[in-house]
């Protein structure tokens, strides 16, 4: 009787290892590109989520309600960049900025990752009592590493409604 060896051989082991390899040659950057779609899909939300709040706070109270950007979370920075976080106050007198008084609602940190966030001009987006944006229209660039075709665009309407769109026109 011979003894019957179970196992791999040194060939089949090789050939397990190259098929893997090549496996996750071609897994690891989908994986990747994944992962980078979910954030920046996960901060667009969250912006959408940032103007929806402000819109039924304003409504709600009957007063104006602000989203401006923040270095330090106490007050406006008076900028473009809300790369650097956000937040949204009860704007009790309509002037744009953290009075005496009006309190701060919420504040949202920076996007992760290095993403950056802008608007094409607006210091701040301000909603009436009605719902309603007052000023124009304008669009936030939510961009990463990738570019523009991997961005998003946040667009909010006079009407203030709010809706992502992927891609946008220019990324800093």
């Amino acid at each position: 009787m011979t003894a019957k060896h179970t196992g791999f051989t040194l060939i089949e082991l090789m050939v397990a290892l190259a098929v893997l390899g090549i496996l996750l040659s071609i897994a690891i950057p989908n994986f990747q590109n994944m992962v980078l779609d979910n954030r920046i899909a996960a901060q667009a939300n969250q912006v959408i989520t940032a103007l929806n709040y402000a819109r039924s706070e304003a409504v709600k109270r009957g007063a104006s309600a602000t989203l401006c950007p923040t270095s330090g979370g106490a007050a406006c920075a008076g900028s473009t960049n809300w790369s650097t976080g956000w937040l949204m106050f009860a704007d009790a007198d309509g002037n744009g900025t953290v009075g005496a008084g009006e309190a701060v609602l919420r504040v949202w940190p920076a996007p992760k990752g290095g993403n950056t966030l802008n608007t094409g001009t607006r210091q701040r987006i301000t909603f009436g009592a009605t719902g309603t944006a007052t000023g124009s229209n304008d669009t936030f660039r939510l961009c990463d590493g990738r570019g523009t075709a991997a961005a998003r665009s946040i667009v909010v309407n006079v009407m203030g409604r709010s809706y992502v769109e992927k891609g946008t026109k220019a990324c800093p």
